[in-house]
């Protein structure tokens, strides 16, 4: 009989306990794909392949290790197949025109927000800690030009701080393997993301709440030089599913006017949350033919010291609001 069956009455008895692994499993889970609904399925499919082996753990390494194990290599399978998931600002082309045509393309895989807290929270403290900065949407962002196998060591050296055997025993290969495949992460994600995010506002700090107050307040009464005063001179706006990605307030104010359906005060309505680690509100637009202000975007802020430098305003559908705990509109005031 194996360990884990002798610390375990029952397969079901071990799956119940290894729940509370659920939460840092799925930001992992979510780190390696850029999508919380493959993070969901991801975890579900690393939950079932540990049921069906219960009887082969030899307690060689702690359960929680064992299902980063199995979780890693399930999201490098699902990656064999999948495109990686970009912002706009990251298909390469120059920022856009506010003024112009804004083209929308469903069918690129885009990169999906996380909610910070849908109901579990991690059993490990320190885990609260390593993963603060490594859900922020610019790191995760960053992590899909890497490849996959790259992708994985990076995450389990870099943020879970696993050593270089622990990830090559884990991943199937020689140690010398993984730190190769470390260096050139790492150089690849320093061409990527030049800056570090050490100045980046954490979304309960007082200045980070003043800000999205303000910003949601400017966009509510449709202030828009309001508005231009709150972001850095090179901010960044964008709106997948929209190609387009737009730099410093002059533009982001110019593609509002020209493009938002809002008409005017009272037209747009907020709730505050947070995402990614990150000050986030979920924008309602009003629907005049209903009377109700109904889903709209998800405006994911990057705070730093000196205003707003980087927004993803993430179209609502397929039940991302319903993730967030959100309601699908607000009633008619």
């Amino acid at each position: 009989m194996s360990v884990l069956a002798e610390n375990f009455d029952s397969r079901d008895s071990f799956l119940a306990d290894a729940q509370r692994y659920r939460r840092e499993l799925l930001a992992h889970c979510y780190r390696m794909t850029g999508s919380l609904h493959d993070a969901e399925d991801l975890v579900q499919e690393t939950y079932l392949r540990a049921w069906k082996s219960f009887e082969g753990f030899e307690g060689r390494s702690s359960i929680r290790t064992w299902l980063y194990r199995i979780a890693t290599n399930t999201c490098l399978t699902a990656l064999e197949s999948r495109q990686r998931r970009p912002l706009p600002s990251g298909l390469g082309a120059p920022s856009s025109d506010p003024t112009g045509a804004i083209a929308e393309h469903p069918e690129i895989t885009w990169l999906e927000p996380l909610p910070d807290a849908p109901g579990e929270h991690p059993s490990d403290p320190s885990v609260i800690v390593a993963s603060r900065d490594s859900v922020r949407l610019a790191f995760v962002a960053a992590l899909q030009h890497l490849p996959a196998r790259q992708r994985a060591v990076l995450v389990l050296r870099e943020v879970l701080q696993w050593k270089a055997a622990e990830v090559g025993e884990a991943i199937g290969v020689s140690t010398a393997a993984v730190n190769s495949l470390l260096q050139r992460a790492r150089a690849q994600l320093d061409e990527i993301q030049p800056s570090a995010d050490d100045d980046v506002t954490a979304p309960e700090s007082p200045e980070a709440r003043e800000l999205l107050a303000k910003y949601v307040a400017a966009f509510e009464t449709y202030d828009m030089e309001a508005l231009a005063r709150l972001f850095t001179e090179d901010a960044i706006f964008e709106m997948p599913p929209f190609d387009g990605w737009y730099r410093g307030p002059h533009d982001i104010v110019m593609l509002s006017k020209t493009h938002c359906p809002a008409q005017g005060a009272g037209d747009m309505r907020f709730i505050s949350t947070t995402a990614n680690d990150q000050p986030a509100a979920a924008l309602y637009m009003l629907n005049r033919e209903t009377g109700r202000h109904e889903e709209f975007q998800l405006h994911v802020l990057q705070v730093r010291p000196g205003g707003v430098s980087h927004v993803v305003a993430f179209h609502a559908g397929d039940g991302m609001f319903a993730r967030f705990g959100l309601p699908e509109f607000l009633p008619v005031s």
